[in-house]
């Protein structure tokens, strides 16, 4: 049962700000150690609205013992990948076991917020966090609102995870990513899409239709699938019906298909905050900008991160050290996690950006020619993709084509 604010005592070691998954995971692992944890969701009801097309590694589940999953979650399981390039040039993948699966983000949600409560952590919903209480630069706990009422929650810690709204990020005086590194999505559910391969993802590229990210189809089963894009300009909401009309792969099965509902959300490209802590005070997940630059995915390093800011915590409130210079062990723990795959999607990432339609056709073409894709059929990990690239350097058809790809970014770049 979910208490409110008014049923309470109004202190716990640490307040979350942010029921999603990052926050509730962190509030679990928190729990596991014996931290007393409240938990505070301006929504009515845990996973909604929903904003992501729920696509995660099942790997990377695993890893973090989330996997496998209960019952009705997951939506599909993946064994495939169809990459299209602006011209309709189709790329091929088959992996050896499956890889991927897509989840209902709304069950996925409440599954992990139930993990938490199970384990002590108490849920305040309809209960919004206002700002944060401070003394002498400290965080010492949020005041929220709760059906037109104003309470004061005192905490040892707050953990902010409310996504990229950076109220909260802002006012424990850390910076939001700069606002050009943000991609502008739209996620769609539809129906009556032709000539699905029910166990493969599609990903479309293409600046005249996705400017600056990419495109996705996943199936659901039958005839239904999840659609999206992101873009660096240009409404999102018309560039989906651009590329579902006119696309020359992604028209020939969602020409006729029909949007049942459709969500907006911004990613930020521009990887993790150079600083996701100050005196009382931890972010995590989108709100720390812990996603990868790559894909735009968020799931699986924010709950990566979550974990790691849990362990701090824990540490913080033993030692009650709840300094920035003691907090700081948090940015360093979750870089050496996640810092050198970071670094190495963010270039990746630039290079992506400024590579024309043209070669992007070229690199596709050289790739069906050489038959890469018969060298990722063992692939199982695909989050952390720096370490990925190291680990697939010994592959000569991999080397050909990164040589490839290199060489048209360069020949491009020196064009001007």
């Amino acid at each position: 049962m979910v208490l409110t604010c008014q049923h309470m005592k109004n202190f716990a070691d640490v307040a979350v700000v942010g029921g999603g998954p990052c926050g509730s995971f962190c509030a679990l692992n928190m729990a596991k150690k014996g931290v007393n944890v409240t938990v505070f969701e301006e929504h009515s009801e845990i996973g909604v609205p929903c904003h992501c097309a729920g696509h995660l590694s099942i790997n990377s589940l695993k890893n973090l013992e989330l996997y496998p999953l209960p019952r009705g979650i997951i939506e599909n399981i993946f064994y495939g990948a169809k990459i299209y390039s602006p011209n309709g040039l189709e790329f091929s993948v088959r992996f050896a076991s499956a890889i991927t699966c897509a989840v209902n983000r709304a069950l996925f949600d409440k599954h992990i917020s139930r993990l938490a409560e199970k384990t002590g952590v108490r849920y305040c919903l309809s209960s919004r966090v206002e700002s944060l209480i401070t003394k002498e630069s400290f965080v010492k706990g949020v005041l929220v609102k709760q059906k037109g009422e104003t309470v004061k929650f005192f905490s040892s810690l707050v953990v902010d995870a409310e996504g990229t709204a950076y109220r909260i990020l802002r006012q424990a005086g850390l910076a939001s990513p700069r606002r050009e590194s943000f991609v502008n999505c739209v996620n769609a559910e539809v129906e009556n899409v032709k000539d699905l391969e029910s166990d493969v993802v599609e990903v479309f590229l293409g600046n005249n239709y996705t400017p600056g990210f990419y495109a996705w189809l996943i199936p659901k089963g039958e005839d239904k699938a999840k659609v999206g894009l992101g873009a660096r300009v240009g409404n999102p909401k018309t560039l989906l019906q651009k590329l579902m009309k006119r696309h020359p792969a992604a028209s020939k099965k969602l020409q006729r298909a029909k949007i049942m509902r459709e969500s907006f959300h911004p990613i930020p490209l521009s990887g993790p905050l150079p600083k996701a802590y100050s005196d009382g005070f931890l972010a995590v997940g989108d709100t720390a900008s812990q996603v990868k630059p790559t894909t735009g995915g968020g799931v699986i390093f924010g709950l990566n991160c979550a974990k790691v800011a849990a362990d701090v915590v824990a540490e913080a409130l033993n030692k009650k050290d709840f300094s920035s210079k003691f907090l700081s062990i948090y940015q360093k723990r979750f870089m050496k996690l996640i810092g050198f795959d970071v670094k190495v999607m963010l270039e990746a990432r630039r290079m992506l950006d400024r590579i024309s339609d043209k070669k992007l056709d070229s690199f596709v073409g050289f790739c069906r020619k050489i038959h890469v894709n018969e060298s990722f059929k063992d692939l199982k990990e695909i989050d952390f993709q720096g370490q990925t690239m190291l680990r697939a350097c010994w592959n000569p058809r991999i080397i050909a084509s990164f040589a490839y790809f290199f060489m048209a970014y360069f020949q491009q770049k020196l064009k001007g």
